[in-house]
């Protein structure tokens, strides 16, 4: 296995699905790139292929809603992450509501919140490695935004 590639399997992010609505459509996706950007005031960012049908209505949509779901929920993870919208309704086979600007709430997520699209206070930037390095074996477990809460920022966050 590559340096990078056992990097990358540390990493192990949590998997959302994003659903959006606009213009009478809705769609959803299984997302494994996404991050909170922003402190002040609290910002999310999810990246979603531009070759998902729901890149296409997000395009158009105010809002997104993005919902985490916890592991015996797979078969809803299979169900936005393995099929297409352009296919199947992914929303007939899901308990569902509207919420804030129209945005589709999947009711049996372990949590979820409505964004509208904004910008924040750090800058998305797109990286291409170009080298790495690292242990093979991991020492313990990797710091957590949970084990960093209480260190206070060395800047002003307002």
């Amino acid at each position: 296995m590559a340096a990078m590639d056992v990097f990358l399997d540390r990493l192990d992010p949590d998997m959302c699905v994003v659903t959006a609505a606009a213009d009478g459509e809705r769609a959803g996706c299984l997302v494994g790139f996404c991050s909170q950007c922003s402190i002040r005031p609290v910002r999310y960012v999810v990246w979603i292929s531009d070759v998902n049908r729901t890149y296409r209505v997000a395009r158009s949509a105010d809002v997104l809603a993005v919902h985490l779901l916890a592991r015996d929920r797979r078969a809803e993870a299979e169900l936005f992450g393995g099929r297409s919208g352009d296919d199947i309704d992914k929303f007939q086979r899901v308990r569902r509501r509207e919420a804030y600007g129209g945005a589709v709430v999947l009711e049996d997520a372990e949590a979820w919140f409505v964004e509208r699209i904004a910008g924040g206070d750090h800058v998305g930037f797109v990286l291409e490695p170009v080298e790495w390095g690292g242990r093979e074996q991991a020492a313990g477990p990797l710091l957590r935004l949970s084990d960093a809460r209480t260190i206070r920022p060395g800047h002003p966050v307002d």
